[in-house]
């Protein structure tokens, strides 16, 4: 929307404003956006706080609206009828002849009520109340009583406990009056809120515990499908709701899907390694029968890579349905691949980093771990003269971390390098000289398998490449 500035030509500036509707929606979302920060984020809690909110709202409601106002009505009734007697009380005190006479006719209405009166000569009333904070029905008794008396009129809630001191201005002086509270306002009128408040509390409590029993499979289907994409499926029982049993008994056929698939992937390639070793074993049988020269040492070579080529291809895509997680101390495997490297005269810088409390040992598929870790080591030996294997444990997550003070990878190529069969020539070959360019690829792979990732960042100590394998705990 334009809109020109008052008293501006047709050359003036022209002020650009959003449309009213355009702006009531900004307002809006982010009204709504605010509420949601505040708001729990577990269905529980939500559930929990659609329950109780309407719960809380009409117990609100009852006590403020109904309750007082029928309180008030009775206060007002009761009020009423101990004016009547003080007014009764007023006109004998007005028709005396004198103060002993108003006392004489005040001693004989004590004994026909139950009020207390008396006779102060000579003495002025000045109009006033004194009640506690959250007397509510003090003020509803006083507007009654002056009301219906029309006289000046002082009134103590709070001398005396249970009783009200009224000072009425009349001729002559003011007549004194101690009323019990039970007259002018119904007696424990606390004792139906508290019945509400405490059948509400303990009906919440029950929904309470059938909403549990109602989240419960939800968390748990939640948890089941974490734990088969960290490479832990458990077992899993679909329950709970209509909704969440279908829900349930999806996911399940899901799972057997892919185990199925995963379980026919390696039975397949478990064949075509078969098939391809049997004429690699028989070329190198005739490599090795046959006439040493220049020519058979070169077939030799190649037969080898192909041998590599083929182990790398099938460590991709055997994937990791060949062994189960175990609890595995993270330490103790970084320990073990640092050896075998220093056994093939290739040493490792090895730190740790225990952040955590409890037990060292995380669930982890040992041997596709070891394998992870040792494609990462040995790509950032390949390039690199120092590599350190860092060992990062906290509450919540497991760190594998290796640094090398090689060239690095450029970031525009790193998310590149993590696909199968690419090699970066020109900047940095992550599986130099006899690879094919499944390295990365194998240790994401593996990662991913774990519920968790790897990052490829620039080093901070070393220079060159950073590797992260991030696992949840």
């Amino acid at each position: 929307m334009i809109r020109r500035t008052p008293g501006a030509t047709s050359t003036g500036s022209l002020i650009l404003s959003p449309p009213p509707r355009t702006a009531s929606l900004q307002t809006m979302a982010a009204y709504s956006s605010t509420l949601k920060r505040y708001l729990p984020k577990s269905l529980f809690w939500r559930a929990f706080l659609i329950l109780v909110i309407p719960i809380l709202a009409l117990q609100v409601v009852v006590a403020f609206v109904f309750v007082r106002r029928h309180y008030d009505a009775v206060t007002e009734q009761m009020a009423g009828s101990v004016a009547r007697e003080i007014g009764a009380a007023v006109q004998e005190v007005e028709r005396a002849s004198g103060p002993l006479e108003a006392e004489r006719r005040l001693i004989a209405l004590t004994l026909a009520s139950e009020l207390e009166m008396g006779f102060e000569h000579g003495v002025t009333v000045t109009p006033e109340i004194h009640r506690e904070p959250f007397d509510f029905t003090a003020a509803v008794i006083a507007k009654t009583l002056r009301d219906r008396i029309g006289r000046p009129m002082a009134l103590d809630f709070v001398a005396v406990r249970k009783q009200v001191d009224i000072r009425i201005g009349v001729h002559r002086g003011a007549l004194l009056v101690v009323v019990p509270r039970g007259r002018v306002n119904p007696s424990n009128p606390h004792l139906l809120l508290v019945w509400m408040f405490t059948t509400a509390l303990g009906l919440t409590v029950v929904a309470v515990i059938f909403l549990r029993n109602q989240v419960r499979p939800i968390r748990e289907l939640a948890r089941a499908a974490a734990d088969f994409g960290r490479g832990r499926p458990g077992a899993f029982r679909p329950r709970g709701a209509e909704e969440v049993r279908r829900a349930g008994h999806a996911f399940l056929d899901m799972r057997r899907r892919i185990e199925r698939q995963i379980g026919h992937r390696t039975l397949l390639l478990s064949g075509v390694s078969h098939d391809l070793r049997t004429p690699l074993t028989r070329m190198k049988l005739a490599l090795a029968v046959a006439e040493p020269c220049p020519e058979i040492e070169e077939i030799g070579r190649d037969v080898a890579e192909m041998e590599r080529m083929i182990e790398s291809f099938l460590d991709y895509v055997r994937g990791e349905g060949e062994d189960l997680a175990e609890p595995v101390s993270p330490v103790a495997l970084a320990d073990e691949i640092a050896g075998d490297f220093a056994r093939q005269g290739r040493e490792i810088e090895r730190t740790d980093r225990i952040e955590a409390v409890g037990s060292p040992l995380v669930p982890l598929k040992r041997s596709a771990m070891k394998r992870c870790l040792t494609n990462l080591v040995d790509n950032a030996a390949t390039h690199g003269t120092r590599v350190r294997l860092t060992v990062r444990l906290t509450r919540k997550n497991l760190d594998f971390i290796v640094e090398d003070n090689g060239p690095g990878i450029p970031a525009e190529h790193r998310e590149e390098v993590m696909r199968p069969f690419t090699r970066l020539d020109a900047a940095r070959n992550q599986d130099a000289g006899s690879g094919v360019g499944l390295g990365l690829a194998i240790a994401g792979d593996i990662a991913r398998g774990h519920g968790g990732t790897l990052l490829l960042e620039d080093g901070t100590d070393l220079g060159g490449l950073r590797a992260v394998v991030s696992l949840p705990r």
